[in-house]
């Protein structure tokens, strides 16, 4: 009986860890659905068509998305034609309430950037695709946006550049 549950008891550790080790979700964008013939990837200079938006935005976006994509795939950044390819406009930038005190003040303010992007990949046509993503980010109403802007900007862009990332090349 005593060996019986012993080969029970590993016999379900192992069915555990196989079952674990096979369910890992690999979040770097070195393997992921980059298609193995894909050498080079090209990001086009994102215009910047939103009306109040900061002059660097446009350059700071862009840049956000080519250092990402250099530092986590094994593509080549050329200027244009890449295996894969990605252009596209920054097209809203707003600032807003949304937690209203009863004095009829803000108490927390919402800075919101919108891009679109289009994605191409020469390999798979099947997932190229044109997109809006837009992240946010909340501050509160004690806080001027001019002096936190581009801490805020760089926050929205790292989240934009990752859902960009993760729907071109991981599928989500």
């Amino acid at each position: 009986m005593q060996i019986i549950s012993t080969r029970l008891i590993l016999i379900l550790t192992s069915c555990v860890l196989v079952l674990f080790s096979s369910c890992k979700m690999h979040y770097s964008f070195t393997g992921g659905s980059v298609p193995p013939e894909a050498k080079t990837v090209s990001v086009q200079y994102f215009q910047n068509n939103a009306s109040l938006a900061p002059p660097t935005l446009s350059q700071t976006f862009t840049e956000a998305l080519r250092d990402k994509l250099s530092s986590q795939t094994r593509l080549s950044l050329i200027n244009k034609g890449g295996d894969l390819s990605f252009e596209g406009s920054v097209t809203g930038y707003s600032t807003g309430p949304i937690a209203i005190q009863s004095t009829d003040q803000a108490a927390l303010n919402r800075l919101t950037i919108t891009v679109d992007v289009k994605y191409t990949c020469m390999f798979d046509e099947k997932k190229n695709f044109e997109q809006s993503f837009t992240r946010y980010a909340d501050y509160t109403s004690d806080q001027n946006l001019t002096s936190i802007e581009d801490q805020l900007t760089r926050e929205i862009n790292e989240q934009l550049v990752q859902d960009i990332l993760n729907r071109a090349l991981n599928n989500w």
